[in-house]
């Protein structure tokens, strides 16, 4: 298991593909915290796999969400590189999964069921997140690849500190150069709601989208492997929280 910071590589990480696109595009509103749960069936070539709206209220006390949620949701053991404290820092309550940013304790884990998890090839990943407070701090959700082999291929979205704007960090798949990766700026807020998918076929393309619509597709350093699908808050920056509405797996099937 890679107990990095991802959050905080970004900022040394080099461009290698186009441009940063600088055109933000629409805020979601407060509001929409209202809106309709995950979205049911399958899309195209993706198998819906795995649906979560967090309906089930749990305390964080005693790691009772990951108790609760256990079918759907895997966090890393507490302690954890001596930063995650997944069974202190998530709750669940009025149909979110609540992650609490307190400057001292970080957050990690896997989604899915603890059999399957680690048994993505291809799929679409979709997310409903937003982030109030937390400055200094920051969140990647990620596709990590069960060999914990680095070059086999690392897909960021959305990353980066809750101050700024969400990216997308595809990494290089060379031996020595994963650090690099082709960039995208997504231009919206962590303080908003929006829904982030990832689209991967193996070996061909990732494609990003935003509130339902592409904003990058990417077909170099594409993984062929088996990854998980999960998140990562550090254990620093001011206090605040992260919320996920939802999420939803879906199967690559050829």
């Amino acid at each position: 298991m890679q107990h990095r910071t991802p959050f905080r590589i970004t900022a040394a990480t080099v461009l290698l593909a186009a441009a940063l696109v600088v055109v933000p595009l629409a805020q979601g509103s407060t509001a929409e915290a209202a809106a309709p749960g995950a979205p049911i069936g399958n899309v195209g070539k993706f198998k819906q796999r795995v649906v979560e709206n967090f309906t089930t209220p749990a305390v964080a006390a005693g790691g009772k969400f990951a108790k609760t949620y256990a079918k759907n949701w895997q966090p890393y053991p507490d302690g954890t590189g001596g930063m995650y404290f997944s069974g202190s820092q998530i709750s669940g309550h009025n149909g979110v999964m609540d992650v609490l940013l307190d400057g001292k304790k970080g957050a990690a884990g896997t989604f899915g069921t603890a059999r399957e998890a680690w048994t993505h090839v291809g799929g679409k990943f979709t997310v409903r997140a937003r982030a109030t407070g937390g400055d200094g701090n920051g969140a990647a959700f990620m596709l990590w690849p069960d060999s914990n082999r680095w070059a086999d291929g690392e897909i960021d979205y959305p990353e980066g500190n809750f101050e700024a704007s969400p990216m997308v960090f595809q990494h290089r798949m060379v031996p020595g150069q994963e650090a690099y990766a082709t960039q995208h700026w997504t231009g919206v807020s962590w303080r908003y709601w929006h829904t982030y998918s990832i689209e991967w076929i193996p070996g061909k393309s990732v494609t990003y989208q935003l509130d339902g619509k592409t904003i990058k597709t990417i077909t170099r350093d594409v993984p062929k492997t088996g990854h998980r699908y999960m998140f990562q808050v550090g254990n620093w920056g001011k206090k605040g929280h992260l919320y996920i509405d939802w999420f939803t797996t879906y199967d690559y099937v050829k």
